[in-house]
């Protein structure tokens, strides 16, 4: 099984629709964006799921096909920090690939002269904390209804990790990345 992490194309369309339909949490996730029809899928991919100065996103590719995304965003240089973010569908889910994916973006963005790496889950999302965790970011606290989906609103997990923390605990399965 091959496994890497590498820009989404519009040739992703398909896979992104199947993994938004198979999991209502995703379409919460992608702030309930219209995936109903390829040309939408694609537009999405193009508008929201590609990369800039402040913003890379990654597909995470199984056998040819996008089962998720890792990403960062709000990169930036003069404190030299990013905001991670992923996610992956049903499919993918449970195998460790959210956290490889993450640990070597996470090797990216140290590589790319990023100090400090923040992320946050909601906190009724356990499986997003032990992703965290695992990939070696530190928790640093609850921030109270911090998300809103639809009319709820959520308490938020933040984690960090420093360029200067040690490694993840566990072995991770790195991912070759490419840009």
């Amino acid at each position: 099984m091959s496994v890497v992490l590498r820009p989404w194309a519009g040739r992703d369309a398909s896979a992104l629709m199947a993994a938004t339909r198979s999991a209502p949490d995703l379409a919460i996730q992608l702030g309930g964006a219209d995936l109903s029809n390829l040309r939408a899928a694609e537009a999405f991919i193009e508008q929201s799921l590609g990369s800039d100065e402040q913003v890379k996103n990654w597909a995470v590719v199984e056998d040819g096909i996008a089962v998720g995304n890792v990403g960062a965003s709000a990169i930036e240089f003069r404190h030299e920090t990013a905001w991670m973010y992923y996610w992956l569908s049903p499919v993918a889910r449970g195998k460790g690939y959210a956290t490889g994916a993450l640990v070597s973006v996470c090797n990216w963005a140290f590589d790319n002269g990023l100090y400090r790496l923040e992320l946050g889950h909601r906190v009724n999302n356990p499986a997003s904390c032990r992703v965290a965790i695992a990939a070696g970011f530190r928790t640093e606290g609850i921030q109270r209804e911090k998300l809103r989906y639809g009319s709820a609103r959520y308490d938020v997990e933040a984690h960090a990790r420093l360029v200067t923390d040690p490694g993840p605990a566990a072995t991770v399965a790195l991912m070759s990345l490419s840009e």
